[in-house]
């Protein structure tokens, strides 16, 4: 019998729940969606099983699957029913003219809408591994996924993130010839 008391828990598991709440909200891009996410990921599925967690193992790694897990369980709920809805905003969207000035400098906020431009296989796996530095045995294991899919991916993620973030570079008046001799981690 696991003797695992809220002290525990509150000690090897709340120290993440900010990193977890930016996670999930790369992953939904909503606030309201995250705050869901994560108040599933802690208390309807965490605490539950909590006496099942050995105190000492990467607690972190425990809830980023099941983090994984609830966003997979909802994403796929929710294809069905947004499908139709989210394909006539993006309409609306791409016809509405853009009026909005562009920087001096490349910011978070191109480095972020390059990444929340991602399929969300690639996104997830750029997160645990780029913004978040599980290593690629970790990643496999939150995400259940091979390692060999984990590295393709990442590199497949990285190679668009290169475009994308070029283009937005070249359109700055950064050299391509200067962006092409940085290795594909700085992406």
């Amino acid at each position: 019998m696991n003797e695992n008391t809220p002290e525990i828990f509150e000690a090897e598991a709340m120290q993440h729940i900010n990193d977890l709440y930016r996670t999930a909200l790369r992953l939904t891009r909503s606030r309201i969606d995250a705050d869901d996410l994560v108040q599933e990921t802690y208390y309807m599925q965490a605490w539950k099983s909590f006496d099942q967690y050995e105190p000492g193992t990467n607690c972190r790694a425990w809830l980023y699957k099941i983090l994984f897990n609830k966003y997979d369980h909802h994403r796929r709920k929710m294809i069905t029913r947004s499908k139709y809805l989210t394909e006539a905003d993006d309409l609306v969207f791409e016809l509405s003219p853009g009026t909005e000035s562009v920087p001096e400098t490349l910011t978070d906020r191109e480095v972020i809408e390059a990444l929340n431009a991602l399929p969300e296989h690639y996104r997830s796996v750029v997160l645990l591994a780029d913004v978040h530095e599980f290593d690629y045995k970790e990643v496999a294991e939150i995400l259940q996924i091979p390692i060999g899919t984990v590295m393709s991916r990442l590199s497949r993620a990285r190679a668009r993130l290169r475009l994308s973030l070029a283009q937005t570079a070249v359109s700055y008046g950064i050299s391509p010839n200067t962006l092409k001799a940085l290795p594909a981690e700085a992406f």
